[in-house]
This record gives structure tokens, C-alpha cells and sequence, in this order.
């Protein structure tokens, strides 16, 4: 008997020392990554972290310079952001201990970026001066300077920039009409594959979930240009030529965004610019298959992630509105008010929730996309730009 209670007193002994000494786990410091996000507060120069299935801030990162057109990419296990400033610094923040880790002033006017299929290359497009700039995920050492210099002492602007299999990177020049990719295997001898005249201005682009094409809106007609990268020898080519043609076209208040996520099945929803209407696509004929007319000037359309759904916000003087289209009809099933100057949206992973984001009412609306009701809502300065972590696991984002 004594023997049993001298075993069992060493065993609890055991055990508190076990506990003494293990880490204690903060509520606020999730160890997992699945299910965090980042809310961009856009004119505060800071990120408010958030957790998705908790639908709750975590906290803020400051420090982030000029957020006006912010963009952000996640490393690989969804740890780290690289945010994108408008003042072309790149930062990379860790989300677990809400700290920033490393930060480069590395151009002078930056919209956005991108990362490697294997997360240790970050790129930056550059509006000044025009081109991209490829970057070690680990440190932010600058590996490779590729300027968008398509005439002697001349550079464009440089939009739509999407990672491709490989450490190949692909992006389009506004005032050139041509369509890079970077092959940056050796970034200190890249090589560069020029499609020219593929259209005038292209704005935007947007690469398909499973890589295949790129597709880039021209600002200066109507129509798109698409690349079809799995060709033995890929070649630009037209497509949706004089979609407004015989009409007037209105004043573009805010440029259209173009991204993957407009891709639900078969079908590629577009916004058109000086209509109030989406283009439906067919992506295996690239034709014009319906179009949906909406209450404003479409900004950003997006699918659902199951493709069932497609959300579309607004330029001003609409930008108070979200309208969900139901896909197999081709139908507006509901108009949402969710706050003043709607900015972005984002899905959750699996799509039972869409978060929008309300700038003038400094709050984030979560959105069952069943119901369509509101679920929560959050409270967040001049919100903008909403990031989740799934996105590390997407190609073109």
C-alpha cells in the first residue's frame, strides 16, 4: 500500500512539473494558419488580423507607410504576409506574432505583387519606375530588377502580375500593349517571353484556377486579351472584341478589378467597363454565352469558391450595394446594403461566408452565403482590402 501511494504521489508529482513547464497557448496566438486573414485599415497604414471561424480581430500590425491600393500574398504555410504598399515598400508581417519581420522601400509607386508556386520568391509590380522586382521570400533581398523598358528610355507601368508554375512570373504593360513573363530560374540572367500589340491598355488580368490562361482586360477597347500558356508555342489572341459596340459608353468612375476567382466552373464572369452589365464567358470557346445586367458600374466580381455564386460591388455612385448572382440561372437572387463605399470582398475557404468590407462605415460585414443574412460584423478603420490565408494555396493570387 505504501509502495502504490509512493507511485502515485511521483506520478502527480510528475504531472504538475509536466504542466509547470508547458508553454501556456494564448486565446489571442492561434498556432494554426487555416483560418486567419487580414483586413487592410487603409487610411491608418495598419492590418487588422482576423480569425474566420471565430469571425473575430485577433489585433493590429502598424507601420505599413501608405495602404491606399494595398495588396497582400501569404507564404506557403500561411505564417507570413508580404504586403504590398502604394508607396512601394514591401513588408513581410508574421500573423502569429503580429510583429513585421523585414521591410524594403523597393520603388517609388507600387500596386500590388505576387509569390512563387514554391513561396520562396516575392515579386513586385512597379507603376515608378515601371517593371517588376523579384525578391528572396527569407530576407527581401532584391534578386533580380527587371525593368518594363519597352523603347529606348521608355517604361510602362506594369498591372496584372500572376504567378505561373515554375519561377515564372506573367504581367501586362499599360502603356505598351504587351505581356511579359519572367523566367527567373537564374535570377540573375532572366528571361524574358514578349507577346506584343496584344490590345491597347491592358488594366488588369486574371490567371485561370488551374493555370492555363491569362487573361488581361484592355482599358483602351472593347475586349479582352487571352494567352493560352499550355500551347506548345503560346501566341496573344483576342477574344470578346466589340462586346459595347454601337453603344456609348459611360464615364469608368473606378477601374475594374480582374482576378481568378471570377472563374466559377465552365463560365468566366467579367465585369465590363463603361457598362452596368457582367459578361458570362464559355472558357473552353471563349465566347460571349449571357450577359447579367447589375445596378452600377461592376468593380469586383467574384465566385464563390464552389462556383455557385457570384458576388459583383460597385463604383460610386453605387458603391453601397452587393449583388449576388446565382450561376445556373444567371439571375440577381439579392441586393445587400452593407455599409457605405464597399471596397472589397472575400470568401471564406469553403465559401459558407463572404466578408465585405465598408469603408465610410469603418466595419466588415460577414455574410452567410446561404441565408444571405448578416452574421457578424466588425469594427475596423477605413477598412479596404481583405486577405484570408487560403489564398496560399491558389495559384494567380
Amino acid at each position: 500500500m505504501r509502495h502504490g501511494g509512493t507511485t502515485l504521489l511521483c506520478t502527480l508529482a510528475l504531472l504538475l512539473s509536466a504542466c509547470a513547464h508547458a508553454p501556456t497557448e494564448s486565446r489571442a496566438v492561434p498556432t494554426g494558419t487555416g483560418d486567419l486573414g487580414v483586413v487592410v485599415e487603409r487610411a491608418s497604414g495598419s492590418l487588422s488580423v482576423v480569425n474566420t471561424s471565430e469571425r473575430r480581430l485577433l489585433g493590429r500590425i502598424e507601420g505599413l507607410g501608405d495602404l491606399s491600393h494595398a495588396s497582400v500574398v501569404f507564404s506557403r504555410d500561411g505564417a507570413l504576409a508580404y504586403v504590398f504598399g502604394r508607396d512601394g515598400a514591401l513588408t513581410r508581417v508574421n500573423l502569429l506574432s503580429r510583429r513585421i519581420e523585414a521591410r524594403v522601400a523597393q520603388a517609388g509607386n507600387s500596386i500590388g505583387g505576387a509569390i512563387s508556386q514554391d513561396g520562396t520568391l516575392v515579386a513586385a509590380q512597379n507603376y515608378e519606375p515601371g517593371g517588376i522586382k523579384v525578391f528572396d521570400a527569407r530576407t527581401l533581398a532584391l534578386l533580380a530588377d527587371i525593368p518594363a523598358e519597352h523603347a529606348p528610355g521608355q517604361r510602362s507601368r506594369v498591372v496584372g502580375l500572376a504567378d505561373l508554375p515554375g519561377h515564372r512570373f506573367i504581367f501586362s504593360l499599360f502603356d505598351a500593349d504587351q505581356i511579359w513573363i519572367a523566367d527567373v530560374s537564374q535570377p540573375g540572367t532572366p528571361r524574358i517571353t514578349r507577346f506584343e500589340q496584344i490590345g491597347h491598355q491592358p488594366y488588369d488580368a486574371l490567371l485561370t484556377p488551374n493555370g492555363r490562361y491569362y487573361i488581361a482586360g484592355l482599358f483602351g477597347e472593347d475586349g479582352l486579351a487571352l494567352i493560352d500558356l499550355w500551347a506548345p508555342q503560346p501566341r496573344s489572341r483576342k477574344i470578346l472584341q466589340g462586346y459595347g459596340r454601337g453603344q456609348q459608353p459611360l464615364p469608368v468612375y473606378k477601374m475594374p478589378h480582374l482576378r481568378g476567382w471570377a472563374v466559377a466552373g465552365r463560365q468566366a464572369w467579367l465585369p465590363a467597363i463603361g457598362r452596368h452589365e457582367v459578361l458570362v464567358v464559355d472558357t473552353e470557346t471563349w465566347t460571349e454565352v449571357g450577359r447579367v445586367p447589375v445596378a452600377g458600374q461592376p468593380v469586383f466580381v467574384m465566385a464563390r469558391p464552389d462556383g455557385r455564386q457570384v458576388w459583383v460591388n460597385f463604383a460610386v455612385p453605387d458603391y453601397h450595394r452587393v449583388q449576388v448572382i446565382d450561376t445556373p440561372s444567371q439571375q440577381i437572387v439579392r441586393t445587400i446594403e452593407p455599409g457605405k463605399a464597399v471596397l472589397h470582398m472575400e470568401f471564406t475557404p469553403r465559401g459558407e461566408a463572404g466578408w465585405i468590407s465598408s469603408r465610410d462605415d469603418n466595419r466588415v460585414s460577414v455574410i452567410d452565403t446561404g441565408s444571405l443574412q448578416t452574421l457578424d460584423t466588425l469594427s475596423v478603420p477605413a477598412p479596404s482590402g481583405i486577405f484570408f490565408t487560403s489564398r496560399a494555396m491558389r495559384m494567380g493570387f
